[in-house]
């Protein structure tokens, strides 16, 4: 398999602004060479980021990018290890430690405002500089997850993290679901400690460098970090700074470390003033996932938080359409992740809508599930996984729906390796159907609907019936009335998966 059939070139990029390919001097839009190690679960991540954190020396480089961060999340679950104080202790070690933040709308709408400023301001005290980055299109986010650490002199060393799992609560989780002690308030449903699925990538090699370079772009921009006047008042009142000191020169990238060439993928939206980096937007990861789909024979495999709009259920079953023999197994969470009125509704109108379209496209190959613990409580899945045929895999920021291909700020990282995509694959299918052993490609869709369609049958059974093994159960879809799809429908297209593309792109229904 030659990566070039499955990755983006730089003209397929459609981005000629940004330094991201042009830096490679061979003139290919990816790295060869590379070590990716997948992360399942906050609580492997976690790990693995405190000790490399932990051993930084002084003059080395922390680089951090963050949709949510709570200061006091203890990444390895004992005092002492919080994020905060983990970061800042490495800056007052002489450490160069920068971090771009999501200002984030108010906590009272269920975000991260004052969080996300108080992680900053403990860095900050100890010598860091982290600051809260609001240009984004109105009503959008800097959705993007990653660490990059780099060691002078010690290039070995360096490594950068990248994924689905924000600095912050409720991410602390692994297989067994118990969820994070630290919680985040979310729907009933998942209870007062809700579990957790996640999924982060741990790179090294050449790709380091090209993560890096997401991050310079942002940092170099010279914009107003927001444009709002009583943003900027209180930034002055609270002696919050605009300015950005320079970034030390970016070192060359780490030598080749392993088997893995790695494509970085973005979504920058189309915004007012544009990104000096994407002046009309970057939709990679869409395009990506359109090349990736069109290459589809056998099974296209995806965990994702959401499923939405037209857009990806056309490219899903165009791919179903074209391939008798491609089958698609989803998992999602059974639940929206809030109950409000104003929430939970728009959360599932286009979901099943999508799902219904998949399952006309090709009935019989399209199985979709959510996942429950041991207690059967729902697990909230927020990984952000897809594997094609065992060939191509992704893993990133971006969620199945308009608003990550198009709207927020996104990263991920896909890997032409047959290897690595069915070790993930097979990976996630121990998890989640309770069994050893690895599983093959041509099996994967029977395991996954006999083992939910057990878990149900038992939910179903007297109690005191022996729970057979498997998290997986056919995915809850409530039912909403005609009245409800009405108003809920125009609330999510407009606020909860708006479209960043430039009208042109719209008018054509292209990436």
């Amino acid at each position: 398999m030659r990566p070039a059939e499955w990755y983006l070139t730089a003209h397929e990029r459609g981005n000629p602004s940004t330094r991201l390919d042009s830096r490679h001097p061979d003139g290919r839009a990816w790295t060869e060479g590379n070590l990716v190690t997948p992360l399942v679960h906050g609580k492997a991540y976690f790990s693995a980021l405190t000790e490399r954190v932990s051993r930084m020396q002084p003059g080395d480089l922390l680089l951090f990018v963050d949709w949510r961060g709570d200061p006091d999340e203890r990444l390895t679950g004992e005092a002492g290890s919080e994020v905060a104080g983990l970061f800042a202790e490495a800056a007052r070690r002489g450490v160069d430690v920068r971090g771009l933040i999501w200002r984030s709308h108010w906590d009272r709408l269920a975000f991260s405002a004052d969080e996300n400023r108080h992680l900053g301001e403990d860095i900050n005290a100890a010598g860091g500089e982290c600051v809260l980055d609001m240009r984004v299109r109105l009503g959008g986010s800097h959705h993007q997850k990653f660490v990059v650490l780099r060691h002078p002199g010690r290039p070995e060393e360096d490594i950068a993290f990248l994924g689905g799992i924000d600095l912050c609560h409720s991410r602390r989780d692994d297989a067994t679901h118990a969820g994070d002690p630290q919680p985040q308030t979310m729907a009933k449903v998942y209870g007062p400690r809700p579990p957790w699925h996640d999924v982060q990538l741990a790179l090294t090699g050449p790709v380091v460098g090209d993560v890096e370079a997401v991050f310079r772009e942002r940092w170099e921009d010279p914009q107003a970090l927001s444009r709002s006047p009583i943003r900027w008042t209180m930034d002055r009142l609270r002696g919050d700074g605009q300015s950005r000191r320079p970034l030390p020169p970016q070192q060359p990238d780490p030598a080749p470390t392993g088997p893995h060439p790695v494509q970085v993928l973005r979504t920058y939206g189309h915004r007012l003033g544009g990104y000096p980096f994407a002046p009309r937007g970057e939709r990679s990861v869409a395009r990506a996932y359109a090349k990736a789909f069109s290459r589809a024979e056998r099974l296209i495999y995806l965990e994702d938080q959401y499923l939405w709009s037209e857009e990806v259920g056309a490219l899903l079953a165009a791919a179903l359409r074209r391939s008798p023999d491609l089958r698609l197994v989803a998992v999602l969470p059974h639940q929206p992740d809030q109950d409000g009125a104003m929430s939970y509704a728009p959360n599932l109108v286009s979901r099943a809508r999508l799902l219904d379209r998949l399952h006309a496209a090709a009935p019989g190959r399209v199985g979709v599930y959510g996942v429950e613990n041991a207690a059967g409580t729902p697990v909230y899945v927020h990984a952000k996984v897809c594997v094609v045929d065992d060939e191509w895999v992704t893993v990133g920021s971006d969620n199945f729906n308009r608003r990550s291909w198009t709207h927020d700020s996104e990263l991920s990282a896909a890997v032409a390796h047959p290897g690595l995509a069915r070790d993930l694959r097979q990976e996630l299918a121990r998890e989640h159907l309770g069994v050893e052993g690895d599983l093959a490609l041509e099996d994967h869709f029977d395991a996954y609907a006999d083992s939910a369609a057990a878990l149900a049958g038992w939910h179903r059974a007297p109690a005191g019936s022996p729970r057979p093994a498997g998290q997986l159960r056919p995915l809850d879809r409530p039912d909403q009335s005609r009245l409800t799809r009405l108003w809920a429908d125009p609330l999510y297209r407009l606020v909860y998966d708006p479209d960043g593309r430039p009208l042109g792109l719209r008018l054509r229904r292209t990436f």
